[in-house]
């Protein structure tokens, strides 16, 4: 049996078909009045009735195969026209020639020329009318913007329900694409679905439709489909909008007012990430959890992850107040039962962090706090290892005091055979958590690349050198980076927490590493500008401590899957206690020492760093620690 939605398609479309005979028919009828000056002559009738069916047949025939009773007829345009016209002419010429080889099917020829004039302005005249009839029943529409809507799925759905309750949104979506051929022709909220999307379909609903705008609903696309999409809409000149994020469409948490720009993020998006909600639940829900750095790009995406799992406690320590205090704000309204709160205060006061892990007791502790920076690092090296190196011993030796189940160290891949100050700060950390396992605590750290959108990222800085009109700066033509977006990165921060056993270094699959010099370009495009035309692209030179590429394992590291298939588990070797007490008694007296002093009893600490002051001469390594060693024995 057919359902309702199958069934309507078919009554619209027999109904259209019907018009157009009975137009058809009086179109031939009236070629006769015309011929013998109003009247129908006798001796004509049994030739007209016995041309007429063939006429129709024929042209029924031309009109199906051409499209022409698939189009809505309230969006005729130019096209439709054409399209009228040419099976019209095709019909009449093949009935022409049919009828003139059957003696008594003879018509006289005015009779063609007639009926072929009053047939192509009866079927334009009909789409004409029911379009003027829509409009002028529809006076408010003319302010609205019609809309093609990219995507059939439960997204566009969601967003089709809420324009037909606004009534009035000054949008209106007038034509489906998806790429899924089972859906071509069907029918979501009164709206059909009428093709793939591809350049020449958005080229010919743009004409049939007069649309001007395009919808992306498909939050799983990949970032490489979403390219090809927006590119084509940019070379038809349609302004792109899309829908929130995957999580949001699946809680229903969508609506007209979410319409965004295109972002760099949808470009380089990528599958979205499955989780194990199970193992999270039970590494979050009910507990206490403590989040350092909570204030930050990553330290408050983590709370707003955590959050789904109903947690009973979500501490943020932070020495940033304002961000701080939006932050608790915006985390009570979205779940006002959670007991949210802010802490003031910094990794590296041991006093502060004690107080803390005193009052809260926490089950699980985020240690998100870092200073990431690479060039500020490279220009103060001796706080990128008092916070970044001392102040996760602090808060590691007491989660380890207090009780805490799980430690996870948020780390980066500029931690693998680091050129920076930065990035050997943290691969000592992880040196650091990953010689305290074996304990009641799990201490685990988990490395990822750039995150989007966080606070001085490549990208905010793009942003902000296209809107003052450029230059965008690129430091190398060949310089790669791995992203991922925010959500993505701390939802795999959650789940290789879960997964923890004790003393791993997590990698998250980061994916293929992007081109910095395609992200320019593409960003520059968004913005409805030209590379190099319009904004200058200028190469200045790697900053310092930057690589060209980043990596996310050190060399001769091994790596094996999880049961999760983008967390990877690094096969890396800890680093034994004593030694590590060696390396932070050296670390001490660093921190007063000159910068390229400090480079050296990193690369001391750090193997497999690569500073570029001292690459050149090691010999700087072994004076750097002998000028050092009076203070050390002071100290």
């Amino acid at each position: 049996m057919l359902g309702s939605r199958q069934v309507e398609p078919i009554v619209r479309r027999s109904l259209v078909i019907g018009a157009h005979v009975g137009l058809w028919t009086c179109a031939y009828v009236g070629a006769y009045l015309l011929r013998f000056d109003g009247r129908f002559p006798r001796e004509e009738v049994q030739a007209a009735a016995s041309g007429v069916g063939i006429l129709l047949a024929i042209r029924v025939g031309l009109f199906w195969m051409s499209g022409l009773f698939h189009g809505m007829m309230r969006y005729a345009g130019i096209h439709e026209l054409r399209g009228i016209i040419h099976a019209t002419t095709i019909s009449s010429l093949l009935f022409f020639g049919g009828t003139m080889m059957i003696q008594p099917l003879r018509l006289p020829r005015s009779i063609y020329i007639g009926e072929w004039v009053l047939a192509i302005l009866f079927a334009s005249t009909l789409r004409l009318a029911i379009r003027l009839i829509r409009e002028r029943g529809q006076q408010a529409d003319s302010a609205q913007r019609h809309a093609l809507l990219l995507g059939a799925g439960d997204a566009g759905e969601i967003l089709l329900r809420d324009l037909e309750r606004l009534q009035r949104p000054g949008m209106k979506i007038v034509a489906i694409l998806d790429d899924d051929s089972r859906k071509h022709e069907s029918w979501v909220h009164r709206v059909r679905v009428v093709g793939p999307i591809d350049e020449k379909t958005l080229r010919r609903a743009c004409e049939d439709f007069d649309a001007t705008l395009a919808i992306l609903a498909m939050p799983s696309a990949s970032g490489e489909r979403t390219r090809e999409i927006v590119s084509a809409c940019r070379r038809l000149n349609i302004e792109t909008k899309t829908l929130p994020s995957l999580q949001q469409i699946l809680t229903g948490d969508v609506s007209v007012s979410m319409l965004r720009d295109v972002a760099i993020e949808d470009l380089l998006r990528r599958e979205p990430v499955e989780l194990d909600t199970r193992s999270m639940g039970g590494l979050l829900e009910g507990r206490r959890v403590l989040i350092t750095g909570g204030a930050g790009s990553i330290g408050s995406e983590l709370a707003r992850q955590a959050l789904v799992f109903n947690p009973s406690t979500i501490a943020l320590l932070d020495h940033n107040e304002n961000a701080l205090f939006f932050l608790e704000r915006e985390l009570k309204r979205a779940l006002p039962r959670t007991d949210i709160r802010a802490v003031v205060g910094d990794v590296k006061d041991a006093r502060r962090v004690r107080q803390v892990l005193q009052e809260l007791q926490p089950h699980v502790v985020l240690h998100a706090a870092a200073h990431k920076h690479v060039p500020l690092m490279e220009a103060n090296p001796a706080e990128a290892i008092k916070n970044n190196i001392f102040g996760t011993r602090t808060v590691a030796d007491l989660s380890l005091a207090f009780g805490v189940e799980t430690f996870v160290l948020i780390s980066t891949d500029k931690a693998v055979n680091p050129s920076s100050v930065m990035g050997a700060s943290k691969r000592v950390a992880e040196m650091y958590v990953q010689s305290l396992a074996g304990g009641r605590t799990r201490f685990v750290a988990v490395r990822f690349g750039n995150v989007l959108g966080s606070a001085g990222s490549v990208v905010q800085v793009f942003r902000e050198q296209i809107a003052c009109g450029g230059p965008v700066t690129v430091t190398h033509p060949e310089m790669r980076r791995y992203f991922m977006t925010i959500p993505e990165a701390c939802q795999l921060v959650l789940q290789a927490g879960a997964l923890a056993r004790g003393g791993e270094i997590f990698v998250l699959d980061m994916g293929e590493p992007v081109s910095v010099m395609d992200m320019a370009r593409d960003m520059i495009r968004m913005s409805g500008l030209e590379p190099d035309r319009d904004i200058a692209i200028e190469i200045v030179g790697p900053r310092p401590g930057e690589k060209l590429c980043e990596e996310l394992l050190l060399d001769g590291e091994t790596h094996e899957r999880t049961v999760h298939p983008k967390i990877l588990v690094g096969q890396i070797a800890a680093t034994g206690r004593a030694q590590i007490d060696e390396f932070f008694e050296k670390l001490v007296v660093a921190t007063t020492a000159t910068p390229n002093e400090i480079r050296a009893v990193l690369a001391s600490v750090v193997p497999e760093a690569d500073f570029a002051e001292i690459a050149s001469e090691p010999r700087l390594v072994a004076e750097a620690l002998e000028a050092l060693r009076p203070i050390q024995t002071l100290a």
